[in-house]
């Protein structure tokens, strides 16, 4: 998969600020225990698919999420509320956050920006 920037007529943008859209931020997962459960798209949680839970995006947007302490990057599809913790701005899968890095921290600085 090849990406351009912006400026280059590329459909990749920054998320939008305010209302829980801002483009960097703490990312946090959700695992096992949520595992199964039906996500506020209607769809069910499965921990080991590329999805994310954002409080404002709608439903189907795929992100670009990028970890800030290691360059690491992902794609994932919005199927899920939250996060609902102040100071975070998406809740990731667990197989997110595992390609991520994140687990055993648990949270990360993050960039996001929406390709779809």
């Amino acid at each position: 998969v090849v990406f351009f920037s912006a400026g280059a007529g590329c459909a990749a943008r920054r998320v939008p600020t305010g209302g829980g859209g801002a483009p960097e931020g703490n990312a946090s997962w959700y695992g096992i225990a949520y595992h199964g459960r039906i996500a506020a798209d209607g769809s069910r949680y499965n921990m080991y698919e590329f999805t994310a839970a954002h409080k404002t995006l709608e439903f189907g947007t795929q992100l670009l999420v990028t970890n800030l302490n290691n360059g690491r990057t992902v794609k994932v599809k919005i199927t899920d509320r939250g996060p609902f913790v102040e100071g975070r701005v998406i809740d990731l899968s667990f197989t997110a956050a595992q390609a991520l890095g994140m687990l055993n921290d648990g949270v990360a600085p993050v960039h996001l920006e929406i390709i779809g």
